[in-house]
């Protein structure tokens, strides 16, 4: 039976968008990191703004939480729904509203798929930069809550670098707009990146790239990932700032073989994937040297992408790599460790130590230009204890992040996977005026709680170690 909110919340969207059925609403219990689960109370499906709006009043006057959700394709449970709450689904606001090429910017909804802005773009000469590896599916208004970035993040930074605008729900069901340039503090540099705890995004206004003169990829194929650590090394050292330069291990060949036969050198312990892209004479002669210090590096094989398909197949096993783990473990978890570039070997070696001490596997994958890992812990999810072993290897990972100076996330989030571990890298103070900010817009504690900080703290409260459960601990289903 739908409760007095499931059937205001019928009224105001059809019962055609709001999700109650035990086994659909299952569809929605996670998002890409699929061991932190909750199945919602409720599932709404609005197709514009002012719905959203709506259903914001209704939940902050019922004090009902709630939860924003794109694609779902997110890999620290930022999007996690709340079992005493609604799950609010922006897939259906899929349009591109406006497309501004004199301007260099295009308007879309929350739901727009990343590579759809591109697509649009594209025959005027323009790109959307930001490229998660799930482009083909994730939503730009989850790249906005998470600051997502990309293969191309190196040169071309961040989604926080490439939003212009923001029309916003606020937690009290106000539509306001925040932009970059308008005076007073930088809230939507505030707004970006804090992970739907601050509202949510119904209108994003991004900035369009225009398509550089020429791009030129080569694969690089190391006997050892130290050695292709040294060519990355080196390729920075000089100066140059490719578009992207990636590495997998032998790990992740394996797994990208297997799914997509990438058809990488055989015998590869790492793979390196430079590409460089802007004016014809430059990218020439920067490749050139690239071109050199991977040989000189001890690469073996050096494969030169003649045209778009080439380039395409060198990208392919990068690209599908997370998914491509499938292959070879039965589950995984992932993790978003950031170091300084200069510690790679060190940090590699001693997570290969991690591994062979606690015989869980880990293959790597990361943004090597900017020291963003992404090392995939396997495990057998019907092995009794095999996922609490592989949770403490990626724990000892971030801790090896935070010990070489570096950072728990770089792209994906703190979610709920890793709000446990702010504490090792913030102090209390730290968290508490973090909080602060959120209490601020957030002063009820509904939109999306119990994410990034590893015990919310409730607004007015006072600064402090806590004692005794936080209210929302075990609180019982309202619905």
């Amino acid at each position: 039976m739908l409760t007095a909110l499931g059937l205001r919340l019928e009224a105001l969207l059809g019962t055609d968008r709001v999700i109650t059925d035990p086994v659909r609403l299952r569809t929605y219990d996670c998002d890409g990191l699929t061991n932190h689960r909750s199945t919602p109370g409720v599932v709404v499906l609005p197709d514009t703004a002012e719905q959203i709006a709506a259903i914001v009043r209704e939940c902050a006057a019922a004090g009902v939480p709630y939860v924003a959700r794109g694609s779902g394709t997110g890999l620290s449970g930022g999007a996690l729904p709340r079992a005493d709450g609604v799950l609010i689904v922006t897939s259906r606001m899929n349009r591109i509203l406006e497309i501004d090429i004199p301007g260099q910017r295009a308007v879309v909804e929350p739901g727009v798929i990343n590579l759809d802005v591109t697509r649009a773009v594209r025959p005027h000469g323009y790109y959307f930069a930001p490229d998660p590896s799930s482009q083909q599916i994730c939503s730009v208004g989850g790249n906005v809550a998470e600051n997502s970035g990309g293969a191309h993040c190196l040169k071309y930074g961040f989604t926080a670098h490439h939003v212009l605008a923001c029309e916003v729900v606020t937690p009290d069901g106000e539509l306001v707009d925040l932009a970059a340039d308008g005076p007073g503090y930088d809230l939507l540099g505030v707004f970006v990146g804090a992970e739907g705890t601050l509202g949510i995004a119904t209108k994003i206004t991004v900035r369009l790239t225009r398509v550089p003169e020429t791009v030129q990829t080569l694969l690089a194929a190391f006997g050892s990932i130290e050695a292709g650590g040294a060519a990355v090394s080196s390729i920075i050292g000089a100066g140059v700032v490719p578009a992207a330069i990636e590495m997998m291990d032998a790990l992740a060949i394996e797994a990208a073989e297997a799914a997509v036969r990438c058809e990488y050198p055989p015998g590869a312990g790492a793979v390196l994937i430079v590409e460089l892209d802007g004016p014809e004479s430059e990218v020439a002669a920067q490749f050139t040297e690239v071109e050199r210090m991977c040989r000189d590096a001890g690469a073996f094989e050096i494969r030169i992408a003649a045209d778009d398909a080439q380039r395409a197949l060198i990208w392919k096993g990068r690209k599908s790599a997370f998914a491509a783990v499938g292959r070879i473990s039965p589950a995984y978890l992932v993790q978003d460790g950031v170091i300084p570039r200069t510690v790679l070997p060190d940090v590699l070696a001693r997570i290969d130590a991690l591994s062979a001490e606690s015989g869980v596997r880990v293959a790597n994958v990361f943004h090597a230009g900017d020291g963003n890992l992404h090392p995939l812990v396997l495990f057998d999810d019907a092995e009794p204890g095999a996922e609490e072993r592989a949770e403490e290897v990626s724990g000892a990972i971030l801790d090896l992040c935070i010990e070489h100076g570096g950072s728990i996330t770089g792209e994906h989030g703190v979610g709920v996977d890793k709000a446990r571990y702010m504490p090792r890298m913030f102090t209390g103070a730290d968290l508490d005026t973090m909080q602060m900010v959120r209490c601020g817009f957030d002063p009820a504690g509904l939109c999306n709680p119990g994410k990034v900080f590893p015990t919310p703290r409730l607004c007015g409260e006072v600064p402090g170690k806590r004692k005794g459960p936080h209210p929302y601990e075990g609180k019982a289903d309202i619905f």
